[in-house]
C-alpha cells in the first residue's frame, strides 16, 4: 500500500466530511456564519474601546441570538451519517483517481506500445526489419519484445512477418 496515497485519500475524506457536518451545522447559510463573525468583531471593539458593561452585555446576548438563529446543533448531529457517507466517497473518488499505475489496467510496457504503434500504422502486419526500422527499438530489443507478446498472444507469427492477434 501506498502511504502517501493513502495519507491524501484519509485527509481528503475527512475534511469533506467536516465540510458538509458544518454546512449542516449551518443549514449550509454561509452569510449567517460571515454576519456573526462581523458581529463578534463588533463586541469586541466595543470591549477593547471602553464601552459600559450594560451596552457590552446587551451586544454579547444579540450576538447570542443570532448564534442560535443561524446554528442548528440537532439537524448537524442528525446528519453526521450523511457527512461520513459524503467524506467517505470522497476518499474514494480520491482513491481511485490517484490510484498507482500498478492498480490501473494493464497498459504494457513503453517496448510493447512501440511495437503497437508500429503495428497499426502498418495495418496490423510488419515485420522484425519494419520494427527495427520505424521504432527506437535495437534488434535483441525486437525480439524480446515480440518473443514476449508471441507469448502473451498478442501477436502471431505469420511467416517472416507478424500480425496483431483480433
Amino acid at each position: 500500500m501506498n502511504a502517501p496515497r493513502l495519507l491524501v485519500t484519509v485527509l481528503t475524506g475527512a475534511s469533506a466530511a467536516l465540510i458538509a457536518y458544518s454546512a449542516f451545522y449551518v443549514r449550509g447559510n454561509t452569510a449567517g456564519v460571515m454576519r456573526y463573525l462581523r458581529e463578534r468583531g463588533d463586541v469586541r471593539d466595543l470591549e477593547a474601546g471602553g464601552a459600559s458593561a450594560a451596552a457590552v452585555r446587551a451586544a454579547q446576548e444579540n450576538l447570542t441570538a443570532l448564534a442560535l438563529s443561524i446554528a442548528d446543533p440537532g439537524l448537524a448531529a442528525r446528519m453526521i451519517p450523511v457527512a461520513v457517507l459524503l467524506g467517505l466517497l470522497v476518499g474514494w473518488l480520491v482513491w481511485r483517481s490517484f490510484g498507482s499505475r500498478g492498480a490501473q489496467a494493464d497498459r504494457g510496457d513503453v517496448q510493447e506500445r512501440m511495437v503497437l504503434k508500429v503495428a497499426y500504422r502498418r495495418g496490423g502486419q510488419f515485420t522484425a526489419e519494419e520494427l527495427r526500422r520505424l521504432s527506437p527499438l535495437t534488434g535483441e530489443q525486437v525480439g524480446t519484445v515480440t518473443r514476449r507478446m508471441l507469448d502473451a498472444g498478442q501477436l502471431v507469427r505469420d511467416g517472416d512477418s507478424f500480425r496483431l492477434a483480433r
